[in-house]
């Protein structure tokens, strides 16, 4: 994504401090402690369907700027809330898949997000519900990493909202600065 227009170091921490709104997929569960997140350090935050992943961000209109329409970027964050949803995810490889594709054909830049701080670990000692064998669990996940350019970041839910505040607000920074 390129824009047409060069901000100042200036006017991009005025629109990073004023203009950010965090995209919530409508069909995104158990994420009050997100929302909760948000409120508690005043990032505005919208429920709106998004086609990849279940958080974005955008900029909204600012003319005095030159930002006559809210802009809409193309950086997303897929959430599991574990282990055993990702196990479920990763198995029904069709749907888990598409999620992928649809976002690399959008030119979206995803970043997984499981809430598990010792994900990694469990994965590697099938440390879930799931009879999903932990070697090809492993081998899956890290294949869709490479196929689609991704990494799984494993984290305490108690972190996610920071997270997902911090990741999409500093991709979005480095939009403006190009």
């Amino acid at each position: 994504m390129q824009l047409r227009y060069n901000f100042t170091d200036t006017e991009i921490k005025k629109l990073l401090k004023e203009n950010v709104v965090i995209i919530a997929d409508t069909r995104e569960q158990q994420n009050q402690h997100i929302l909760d997140y948000f409120d508690k350090v005043k990032v505005k935050c919208i429920s709106k369907k998004i086609d990849a992943g279940d958080y974005s961000i955008k900029l909204t209109a600012r003319e005095d700027m030159g930002i006559y329409r809210d802009i809409y970027f193309p950086i997303s964050i897929e959430k599991k809330n574990s282990v055993d949803e990702l196990a479920a995810s990763i198995k029904d490889r069709t749907r888990f898949e598409n999620e992928f594709i649809r976002a690399k054909g959008s030119g979206t830049k995803i970043h997984l997000l499981v809430e598990d701080t010792n994900g990694y670990e469990n994965i590697l000692t099938g440390n879930y519900r799931s009879l999903y064998e932990s070697k090809a669990f492993m081998a899956s996940l890290k294949t869709f990493e490479s196929r689609y350019n991704f990494v799984t970041t494993y984290l305490d839910k108690k972190y996610s909202g920071d997270f997902i505040y911090r990741t999409l607000l500093y991709e979005l920074r480095e939009f403006l600065l190009k």
